[in-house]
Parts: C-alpha cells; structure tokens; sequence
C-alpha cells in the first residue's frame, strides 16, 4: 500500500517560513523523483519543485531563491523549505513520487493528500 503523507502546513504571514514534510511508504523512494506541486483555488496546478532520483533539482520560477527542495532518503522524505513567503503562495501543497523508466516513460506515480499552506499580508 502506497502512502504519501505531507506535514507541515500552516497559516504564516508575508515574509514568514514552512517546512513541509512528505513521508513515503510503500515504494522504493530512493529510485523515485519526488516534487512538490500547488494547486490555489481557480487556479491550474502548477509543479513548485522536484528533485530527482540522482538529487537534481527544479523550481518553478516565481520559488526560485525562496524555496528549497531535499531529499532524505534513509527517512523516506522529501522536504520543502519555503522562506519569504508571500500571499500568491497560498495553496493546498501536494506531495507526488514519479518512478520514470530509462526511456523517459512514467511507469507509475502516486500522490498526497496535501497541506494547507496559507500566507496572510
């Protein structure tokens, strides 16, 4: 049974700092991608970070220099440091694992629940 559990979210003012957790379970996490996506209300889901299964990293544009991806893979957790928050980024946060084949392929990817995360001005 394949679990991705996030933590971590909040309600924090503009300029303010999160840390959310993801913790997997039932998959080999160390041969996973992992990312970080948003999704605000009205709004198109949009990939915040990923970090590779070779520890190469991704920001969309409007994170980079703010937020941080890692990855802990003795602890089946991916992170997400977020610092300098602003209002724009308040949205449900989701966890997502992506195990691609050598050709590029998803074979199969799963997905939190998500957390709340919530920047007031």
């Amino acid at each position: 049974q394949v679990q991705l559990v996030e933590s971590g979210g909040g309600l924090v003012q503009a300029g303010g700092s999160l840390r959310l957790s993801c913790a997997a379970s039932g998959i080999d996490f160390s041969i996973n991608d992992m990312g970080w996506y948003r999704q605000a209300p009205g709004k198109q889901r949009e990939l915040v970070a990923s970090i590779t299964r070779d520890h190469r990293t991704n920001y969309a544009d409007s994170v980079k220099g703010r937020f941080t991806i890692s990855r802990d893979n003795a602890k089946n957790t991916v992170y997400l440091q977020m610092n300098s928050l602003k209002p724009e980024d308040t949205a449900v946060y989701l966890c997502n694992s992506a195990f691609v084949n050598l050709v590029g392929r998803l074979v199969n990817g799963y997905w939190g629940q998500g957390t709340q995360v919530t920047v007031s001005s």
